[in-house]
């Protein structure tokens, strides 16, 4: 019964609202950046109960670790590297001072955001963009290009909550590349460890002070 009444339409159509419109502008206007990782885990806490209500096959269904396959992560290596080198490029004319911020005044936390980032930040975020975002409103968009499209708008829209103009367009970008990876693999391990390269990168060459709440102030 509850299962039915979750996936009515109209219940679907205002949780999208809520969960992708509302909740992200909330955000943006009462300036809550600072609270990013309390609203993404509450996200992801609720996208695993929609999952796990409505769509649920099993664990190993939804990480799809045969996916982490060598040709895979041969497309996704050759992406990130090409990816990175824009990043570089980009720092240096947009922000030259934030370049290489991260290695040259804080090395030490080098070593914390290669581990923790893609847990505690990657590991949500595609929960909520893919896992959920791709099963829960496939009657809306699709399965091809409209969803795609539809998860990096939503993506990039949920990083204007940074107020700079830079996180939201890099985040489409980004949503873009982890919405294709994902609609060709279904596997939210992949996606992740695609996502969690992306975002080291980010913080390494400087970038990711756009995606940090500090930015806010």
């Amino acid at each position: 019964m509850l299962q039915a009444k979750l996936n009515n339409n109209k219940v679907i159509l205002i949780e999208f609202f809520l969960l992708c419109i509302a909740l992200p502008s909330y955000i943006i206007l009462s300036k809550n950046a600072p609270f990013m990782f309390m609203f993404l885990w509450g996200a992801c806490a609720y996208g695993i109960f929609i999952l796990r209500i409505c769509y649920w096959k099993g664990y190993k269904e939804i990480w799809n670790w045969a996916a982490v396959s060598r040709e895979n992560l041969k497309s996704v290596l050759l992406r990130f590297s090409l990816a990175s080198v824009g990043m570089v490029v980009f720092i240096y004319f947009y922000d030259p001072a934030l370049m290489f911020y991260l290695p040259m005044q804080r090395p030490e936390f080098i070593p914390y955001l290669m581990v923790f980032y893609p847990v505690f930040s990657a590991l949500p975020q595609e929960i909520i963009f893919c896992s959920f975002f791709f099963r829960r409103y496939h009657g809306f968009f699709g399965e091809g290009r409209g969803m795609i499209f539809a998860s990096a708008i939503v993506f990039a829209y949920a990083h204007v909550l940074y107020i700079n103009p830079v996180a939201p367009t890099l985040g489409f970008l980004g949503g873009m590349i982890f919405a294709m990876t994902y609609s060709k693999t279904k596997s939210l391990a992949l996606v992740t460890i695609e996502h969690g390269l992306y975002g080291n990168m980010l913080f390494l060459t400087g970038l990711g002070w756009y995606f940090y709440s500090g930015s806010v102030q």
